[in-house]
């Protein structure tokens, strides 16, 4: 593999994986799916609700997410997958062989987490299910 896929990638493709990859954390930190149990994770008074945040706050996750969706396309192209199966099994690879270990990590080694299971479990989750979908998207849409 060489930085001569990024001329072989489906740019839209890629884009689109990354915004729906943050589009999925805006609904799973959501009060309605994972948003209580992740703020109590992190010692966040669920009354006083989250701290306010900036439009940058919001907008750079987004430029991390649309990285994540290039880099999955990178692989996608590097790695012939092209089929919507070879994508759920990029996605799986991506998700549980390095975002689900990385979250895990990260859990076991703060002490600031009051519950580093549940954040792990939240965190993890949405990682592996927004690298899933992101490869199908980048895999199919070639």
């Amino acid at each position: 593999m060489s930085f001569d896929t990024l001329g072989d990638i489906n740019w839209l493709a890629a884009i689109v994986a990354g915004i729906v990859y943050y589009a999925i954390g805006a609904a799973w930190y959501s009060p309605a799916l994972f948003g209580k149990p992740w703020m109590r994770s992190i010692g966040w008074d669920e009354e006083a609700g989250p701290p306010d945040a900036s439009a940058a706050e919001y907008a750079l996750p987004l430029v991390g997410y649309v990285v994540a969706g290039i880099a999955t396309a990178m692989l996608a192209v590097a790695t012939a997958t092209n089929s919507f199966g070879e994508g759920v099994v990029l996605g799986v690879v991506l998700g549980v062989g390095i975002a689900t270990v990385l979250a895990f990590v990260t859990a076991v080694f703060d002490p600031m987490k009051v519950s580093k299971m549940v954040w792990f479990g939240v965190t993890a989750g949405y990682h592996a299910l927004g690298l899933l979908i992101a490869s199908v998207i980048v895999s199919v849409w070639n």
